[in-house]
């Protein structure tokens, strides 16, 4: 495995994930109720069970939750890389839809101050973790195919991860809890 490689797998993962994002905020355009429905599932499954703790409690949880969801993007590659993309393309509408909800009503300032701070941490992970699961598809195709070795080629995939995507979500968890609520303070 290559940097190179590397590289055109976190692109792909980039582009698939870019494409849902369009979709889903294009499919609010047509109809807003998508995008209520998106906020309705958002708020029951990730702001109930984070935002109500103390800023430390809640950086330990959102890393876990994005740790957890780089891990299946990652270990998503076993599945040829089925499920690594069916995981890119979901969070990808579901982000669409909801920008799109929350610029219709606070504008794209608020969108920006709510995501940039720790989205630059975060989605390169989610990116790149999306990658190197997309590289273990690749892997196990060519061990198929008799012309490679899909366990010995986990190993380095899986050190990029805990030296790239591991301490990225890190910084990121640690930036939404802290810095992100005092941006939307501002602003707000």
């Amino acid at each position: 495995m290559s940097e190179t490689s590397l590289a055109r797998a976190t692109i792909f993962a980039g582009a698939l994930f870019a494409v849902s994002i369009g979709i889903g905020i294009v499919a609010v355009v047509r109809d807003p109720g998508i995008g209520a429905q998106a906020v309705t599932l958002f708020n029951e499954q990730v702001v109930g069970q984070l935002l109500s703790d103390s800023p430390p409690v809640l950086a330990g949880k959102l890393f876990l939750n994005n740790l957890a969801a780089c891990l299946l993007l990652f270990l998503g590659g076993a599945s040829l890389g089925v499920v690594t993309m069916l995981i890119l393309s979901v969070n990808g509408l579901l982000i669409g839809a909801l920008t799109e909800l929350v610029r219709q009503q606070q504008g794209m300032l608020f969108i920006a101050a709510a995501l940039v701070p720790h989205g630059i941490f975060e989605i390169p992970a989610f990116l790149i973790a999306g990658g190197l699961g997309l590289l273990l598809g690749k892997e196990l195709v060519a061990e198929w195919h008799g012309t490679g070795d899909a366990a010995a080629e986990a190993l380095p995939l899986a050190r990029l991860f805990l030296r790239i995507v591991v301490p990225l979500l890190a910084v990121a968890a640690v930036v939404e809890a802290f810095i992100t609520p005092a941006i939307l303070s501002m602003i707000a």
